[in-house]
């Protein structure tokens, strides 16, 4: 179950291609580098902490200390400013998932739009790719540092893709009337053919 809230106005959320105010500036810069700064950092971690440290655990905890702090930021600061949504989800008393989504319309810089999806896009993607080397090369510690990146980054893709949206039900959910609805309409399509298809003609029978 999912409720919609406006943040600051009656408004819906915004469409995919209406941030195109102002283009080539960034209104808020120390946003946008904070909203980079921490999954960077976290990636570049991961990679270079052997260069520096052979303690797996102190690794361990660096990394998730900057994941946290980045899930966080984009969560609650970065996507507010950035694209003017915010998302959240909570358990009631009876147990039920509740999805809250908060939504403004305004002026927005397309450059800071533009970096805020295309990072929220590509770096669970750079996770997940990690996660694949580090099962298939058996590191099966560093696959467990790797799951709760690709966890974290991949929760604040999934919240930001269904506020965005702006709808109550799954994206699964979403996609799958998508199809359905593709195939009811070729269906009727080829029925409409059948039925309007010129009979085919047969020309006169010759023998030898």
């Amino acid at each position: 179950m999912a409720s919609n809230v406006p943040l600051l106005d009656n408004d819906d959320t915004l469409g995919f291609g209406e941030e195109d105010e102002p283009r080539g500036k960034l209104k808020h810069p120390f946003v946008t580098l904070f909203h980079l700064l921490f999954r960077v950092a976290s990636l570049v971690v991961y990679e270079l902490c052997g260069w520096f440290s052979n303690s797996f655990i102190s690794s361990f905890i660096i990394i998730v200390i900057l994941l946290s702090m980045d899930f966080w930021t984009v969560k609650n600061i970065s996507g507010r400013i950035m694209v003017g949504l915010r998302w959240w989800n909570y358990i009631d008393e009876e147990g039920q998932s509740h999805w809250v989504f908060e939504a403004k319309k305004g002026r927005v810089s397309a450059m800071e739009v533009r970096i805020f999806w295309l990072s929220l896009f590509v770096f669970p993607l750079i996770w997940s790719v990690l996660l694949l080397v580090a099962v298939f090369t058996w590191n099966f510690k560093w696959a467990m540092v790797v799951l709760i990146a690709v966890t974290l980054s991949g929760s604040n893709l999934y919240g930001y893709i269904r506020c965005k949206l702006g709808k109550s039900e799954s994206i699964t959910s979403s996609f799958k009337s998508m199809a359905t609805g593709l195939v009811q309409k070729q269906m009727f399509s080829n029925m409409t053919s059948m039925f309007t298809r010129a009979p085919p003609t047969t020309g006169p029978s010759t023998t030898i």
